[in-house]
């Protein structure tokens, strides 16, 4: 849908005759538009409308408009027991389910003092790192495709079928899980499991350099990609950017390993971020903050979630699975604040109870809705062609955007 601009101070209407006198015989003379992306374009990875307002190719302003997936789950929250409001959560960031349980559970666990045996702690590290290859995956696989690159998609998916068949024999659900639950997992690992995910660690490693020789160094999606929707660090701190988004503005900071919750304090891994061209690899245009490296620092992640998978699977001790409190669980009369490092940045839960089964609040900092925040500020003179790339590299999912 197309809106031409009727009035204000960037049009080219002839106003008065000195306008008149300024116009260049045989120059072409544009008309600002207002062009709405979305909601249902593919490149807006959801129900996302972008209202772009534009001068030809040239993108001048962009105001996104959200709330089409608004599903009210705070306030489900202040009317549910902990326990029934873990589905909820599971619809939040939708690929990666299996972390957005564990940072709730974390936070009403905190808040009530509910303890979690040593097996449930590994389980919960393990199904949240395997998810964050398939959330990463996924981004693989839909940003070539909305760079016109159709094969990787088929790649990303391929092996995220491996991580949905674990999550199945785990739990019997392939994208919302309700798996990890207040006092550990809902059900111990079925026989075979740490045999079954060391074979894909295995097979799924080398497959990584196999993507960057695909897409990453691919100099179609270079040129598409490097120098684009720079981001600088400044910028990404002052408008609350983390995960993927920030890191790659050349920004260290990962809650895993900077303020480590649940037991992600055991393991070694590193932070990777966005780097300047030229070195190890990296493509000479490249500019740290721009598209590229947003993007490079998720494959680069994968990497490190098989490191961090490889030490669960030779340390995951015997025992229980889970810590049921007896009775109704009753949350006390204060606050907690808790966040985990999601697929897309720092999610946090605040839970606020008052001495009933029923939290009296509860509050969640999605970092989709904090990432898009810069949407603004970043595609200001650029090309009509950069927003899917940009936007693409930032990686929202609107579950987590609306709630």
């Amino acid at each position: 849908m197309i809106h031409r601009m009727a009035e204000g101070p960037l049009t080219n209407s002839l106003d008065s005759v000195a306008d008149v006198d300024r116009v260049v015989p045989g120059e072409l003379r544009t008309e600002e538009m207002l062009i709405n992306m979305g909601p249902q374009h593919p490149s807006t990875h959801g129900v996302l409308r972008l209202m772009l307002r534009t001068d030809g190719e040239l993108v001048l302003e962009v105001t996104p408009h959200i709330g089409y997936l608004h599903r009210c789950a705070e306030k489900i929250g202040e009317n549910v027991t902990p326990y029934q409001f873990i589905p909820i959560t599971d619809r939040l960031d939708y690929l990666a389910a299996m972390i957005n349980n564990q940072g709730f559970s974390l936070a009403v666990e905190k808040l009530a003092g509910v303890a979690v045996p040593e097996r449930a702690s590994f389980i919960r590290i393990i199904m949240a790192e395997l998810n964050r290859i398939a959330s990463h995956l996924v981004s693989f696989g839909s940003y070539a495709l909305d760079m016109g690159a159709f094969t990787p998609f088929l790649y990303g998916f391929r092996e995220r079928e491996y991580i949905l068949d674990l999550f199945e024999s785990a739990c019997g659900a392939r994208l919302t899980y309700s798996y990890i639950s207040i006092g550990g997992v809902t059900q111990d690992l079925p026989e075979g499991f740490i045999e079954k995910l060391t074979q894909f660690l295995d097979y799924f490693e080398p497959k990584i350099d196999e993507y960057n020789d695909l897409l990453s160094y691919n100099q179609i999606f270079v040129k598409r990609t490097t120098n684009v929707g720079v981001i600088s660090a400044h910028d990404a701190i002052a408008y609350g950017l983390t995960g993927p988004s920030l890191r790659g503005s050349g920004v260290k900071w990962d809650l895993r390993k900077c303020v480590p919750y649940d037991i992600y304090d055991r393991f070694e891994f590193d932070i990777p971020i966005g780097v300047a061209g030229g070195s190890d690899g990296i493509p000479r245009e490249a500019v740290v903050g721009d598209s590229w490296n947003r993007y490079f620092v998720r494959m680069q992640e994968m990497k490190q979630s098989v490191r961090i998978l490889r030490q669960c699977a030779q340390q995951i001790p015997a025992g229980e699975f889970r810590n049921k409190p007896k009775g109704v669980l009753k949350l006390p009369a204060k606050e907690v604040y808790l966040e985990v490092e999601g697929g897309r940045g720092q999610l946090g839960f605040l839970v606020i109870g008052d001495g009933k089964p029923i939290p009296r609040r509860v509050k969640i900092r999605g970092p989709s809705f904090c990432n898009l925040s810069i949407a603004n500020h970043v595609c200001r003179q650029i090309l009509l062609a950069d927003i899917p790339a940009i936007l693409g590299s930032i990686d929202v999912v609107m579950g987590e955007v609306d709630r």
